[in-house]
């Protein structure tokens, strides 16, 4: 009886995952404007090992949604739960199918980012295998999906992943993906962790029209990562953000990405953007705040670095908002 009883519930996740035309087709640019506010999530929680340790509860996904969000980018570190086969741990697709399904019900967006760039960028040679098994059994898992949900190939493309590789991977993967989801939009972004000035250098296939593009943001970085415990590279704490200097930069940044943008014809997802925990609260909050309204005033949809563990907009311990954070995000 458990098992048949376990055998339902899954039934009734992977129905809600295949709600919607199979063959349902959104242009990029209604995807990025559906897509709007986002955050992202679950990187790093322990519920891909052990559901029941979890800090994230898919109850959080109704609070995002309260929240003023439309949209969640899951961060899915997926390496770690293969075989030697490559194929993907069962009890971990079921989890990823709780929360598609809990994320759908609650009208949000889902992005599917394959988040093993650290990997990739240090194996390339091991990770590509690896990354193309991948998107064949979830773009096979999904397909039914419609969309609410999309992919995202790899975040972050960095180390041995240079222009050439990245460019060259990118098309086959996409040539997997399109197997089982011709039309589904696909997030791509350039080398150097979706820099910003590697834009031109990325070679999207031109027939693709089903691709969105993607950079992340965290400049100046010693002010976002100002004693971040896991680099060297930006001891010293104390920086402040607010200038008109500092806000000048930005606007000059974000708008390299824009002329880019008009002139290949793809719109944008800022996917990740935000002030690490040891900042000023005054400036972690006008720096979020200065990018958010800048990314919406350019047509970007975005996604803020992160629901909880470092960058936090939510405070797991007391349930609720980090206000300034969340207020900067989604103004009253």
């Amino acid at each position: 009886m458990i098992k048949i009883a376990r055998a339902l519930i899954t039934a009734t996740w992977l129905a809600l995952i295949a709600a919607g035309p199979a063959a349902a087709e959104i242009t990029p640019h209604a995807q990025v404007k559906a897509m709007g506010r986002g955050v992202n999530i679950l990187g790093y929680d322990p519920i891909w090992r052990d559901p029941a340790q979890a800090r994230f509860r898919l109850r959080h996904l109704v609070q995002i949604k309260q929240g003023g969000f439309d949209t969640v980018r899951i961060n899915l570190h997926a390496f770690e739960h293969m075989d030697a086969e490559y194929r993907l741990d069962p009890a971990w697709l079921i989890t990823l199918d709780k929360i598609v399904a809990a994320a759908l019900g609650q009208k949000l967006t889902v992005i599917l980012d394959l988040h093993n760039f650290t990997y990739c960028g240090e194996k390339a040679d091991d990770c590509k295998p690896r990354l193309m098994a991948f998107w064949q059994q979830i773009g096979q898992r999904y397909k039914n999906s419609g969309d609410g949900v999309v992919f995202e190939i790899l975040n972050e493309p960095n180390g041995q992943l240079n222009e050439s590789v990245w460019n060259n991977w990118l098309v086959e993967a996409l040539a997997v993906i399109r197997k089982s989801n011709p039309k589904r939009n696909v997030i791509i972004g350039p080398v150097l962790w979706n820099n910003i000035e590697r834009l031109d250098a990325l070679d999207l296939p031109k027939a693709d029209r089903h691709i969105i593009a993607t950079v992340h943001y965290y400049h100046p970085m010693e002010f976002t990562h100002q004693g971040v415990p896991w680099s060297t590279s930006w001891p010293k704490v104390g920086v402040t953000w607010g200038t008109p200097q500092d806000r000048l930069r930005m606007k000059k940044d974000f708008a390299l990405v824009q002329r880019w943008a008009k002139a290949e014809d793809r719109p944008i997802l800022l996917g990740e953007f935000g002030a690490y925990d040891k900042g000023d609260m005054a400036s972690r909050a006008a720096y979020t705040a200065a990018a958010a309204r800048e990314a919406e005033a350019l047509g970007w949809a975005w996604t803020y670095w992160q629901f909880d563990g470092d960058f936090i907009a939510f405070d797991m311990k007391t349930d609720t908002w980090v206000k300034p954070i969340h207020d900067a995000l989604i103004p009253k």
